[in-house]
Parts: C-alpha cells; sequence; structure tokens
C-alpha cells in the first residue's frame, strides 16, 4: 500500500484534496495488492477449453458488465444451470484486471481512491450438480436498487476507461439489507443468524454497515475482511476468495445455513442461501 500512497504523494503534490485522499486510502484497510499480468496470460473461454482438455459440447456463458456483483451472478446462474442439468458440472472463473482503468492525470478524489482500493486477481469454482463437499446450494435471487445506474461506472474517454464511483455507494447497505433478509425469510431462515457469510469486500464501511444492518457481529465477515487486507477489493473474485478460506478452515458444521452476497454496478446484489454438505 505505500507504493499507491507514494505514487500519489509525487504525482499530485499540489492537489488541494491530496491530504484527505490519503487518509480515504489508508482507511480501506488494504495492505497489499496484485497488478495486472501480461495480456498473453489473459483468460478467455476458448483457450481455456482447449488449453484444460475440456468435450468440444462445453458451453460457455461470458458474463461482463457486472462489476462486483459478477462472483455472486456467476455463482447463481451455475446453481441455476445445475439444477436444470444435475448430471452437469459448471466452472466459474472470475478474472479482474482493475488496474487497467489506472488513470494518472484524473485526479478526482473518486479516482484516487480506486487506486488505492483495487486490485487484480483471478479465482475458480466448481460447482457439481450432484454430490460433493462444500456448499449445497438451495435458492439465489437477484435486487436492482433503483435509480443508482450511474453510482458505479466507467466514464470512456480518449484516454481509456475512467473509474466513477458516486460518495452515496458506501451507505446502499441500509436499502439492500432487506433485500437479503427476503431471501432468507423465503427459505424459513434468519439473515441474522446464520452459520457463515461470504460476502463482498467493497471496502471497510460496507463490511461495518452490513453488519449493523443485518444485526450480525463484525467477525461474521472475517473471510471477507481477510481478502480485503491481503489484496484489495479485487471485484468479482472477492467472492470466491473469501469462499476459499471457509474451505481452507475446514468448512462449517454439516447442513449449517449460510449466506453469499456480491453487489456491484446497478446497484445490483446478488445473493444465494446454501447449507454447508459433507455429503461425498
Amino acid at each position: 500500500m505505500e507504493e499507491p500512497l507514494e505514487l500519489a504523494r509525487s504525482r499530485h503534490a499540489d492537489h488541494p484534496q491530496l491530504g484527505f485522499a490519503l487518509r480515504l486510502i489508508e482507511n480501506t484497510g488494504v495492505r497489499t495488492r496484485h497488478l495486472v499480468q501480461p495480456v498473453e496470460r489473459r483468460s478467455h473461454t476458448a483457450r481455456l477449453i482447449n488449453s484444460m482438455g475440456f468435450p468440444s459440447t462445453t458451453r460457455q456463458l461470458p458474463i461482463a458488465q457486472l462489476g462486483c456483483a459478477a462472483g455472486g451472478a456467476a455463482i447463481n446462474r451455475a446453481h441455476d444451470f445445475c439444477r436444470a442439468y444435475p448430471d452437469a458440472n459448471a466452472l466459474i472463473v472470475a478474472c479482474e484486471f482493475c488496474s487497467l482503468s489506472y488513470q494518472p492525470t484524473d485526479i478526482g478524489i473518486g479516482s484516487l481512491l480506486s487506486n488505492g482500493l483495487f486490485g487484480d486477481g483471478v479465482a475458480a469454482a466448481a460447482v457439481r450438480g450432484t454430490g460433493g463437499t462444500g456448499i449445497h446450494l438451495e435458492r439465489n435471487g437477484s435486487y436492482l436498487l433503483p435509480g443508482t445506474e450511474d453510482w458505479i461506472a466507467y466514464d470512456v474517454r480518449a484516454t481509456g476507461f475512467h473509474f466513477l464511483l458516486d460518495k452515496r455507494v458506501p451507505g446502499t447497505m441500509e436499502p439492500l439489507a432487506p433485500a437479503l433478509r427476503a431471501l432468507a425469510d423465503g427459505q424459513g431462515w434468519d439473515a441474522s443468524r446464520l452459520d457463515f457469510y461470504i460476502v463482498h469486500a467493497g471496502g471497510p464501511r460496507i463490511l461495518d454497515d452490513l453488519s449493523k444492518c443485518l444485526g450480525v457481529p463484525p467477525g461474521a465477515f472475517r473471510f471477507s475482511r481477510a481478502t480485503l487486507t491481503e489484496y484489495g477489493n479485487v471485484a468479482s473474485v472477492v467472492v470466491l476468495d473469501a469462499l476459499r478460506r471457509l474451505f481452507d478452515e475446514g468448512g462449517a458444521a454439516d447442513r449449517a445455513c449460510g449466506l453469499l452476497a456480491g453487489f456491484g454496478p446497478g446497484i445490483t446484489a446478488e445473493m444465494t442461501l446454501g447449507r454447508w454438505s459433507r455429503t461425498p
């Protein structure tokens, strides 16, 4: 994190709000991030099918434009597919290269904050139609917060993509929390009393507000907080990395109830409920 802070100090020494921007970046809690790999290592679906020996009948479903919500959306679409075809499997591959939108001449506070928050990452997860150890997906849903489509966006200029982040975004957990509660209610579950939570780590305030709105202790989001600290906001990769941490911890008790959720442009929430299963 010291590298982007020093970059901001050296490139924007005369910025009237430099001190404020530096404090915002420091308060993200991010300590390390990974930046973009060479373009020849890009991860397209056709390249994966050829290099990994998948059958020629493999179905491809590229998902774009959903940003940080895409990890949750991919899990939901894989869930839908495997419910329709229980003998099939799905491979989710999330690729995020947020550093491609770094613009050294853009001195807006939102741009400076995004330079100190977002990182690059790639993650993958397998979804099986039947059997296996992991989360048995049971119910999913989506919710779009009306009138917020411009709050997270890209402004395409001659210099490329410029990231736009409205200052109202951190406050969106209050209106989104009822959607999470409603999904859990439909399953007969209490969103405040689940056994595990895998949620998108947009920043420390997002996690703090969500814990308050759902009435759960801050430690309930420990996997997401660890991802944020070690990699920054890696957009769609966050939920998969946080899920990986649950696996690394040994999982949860058999039949334990949990929530996965990603939040992104729209403002959109992609939500999934499931139970931990140790069934072979």
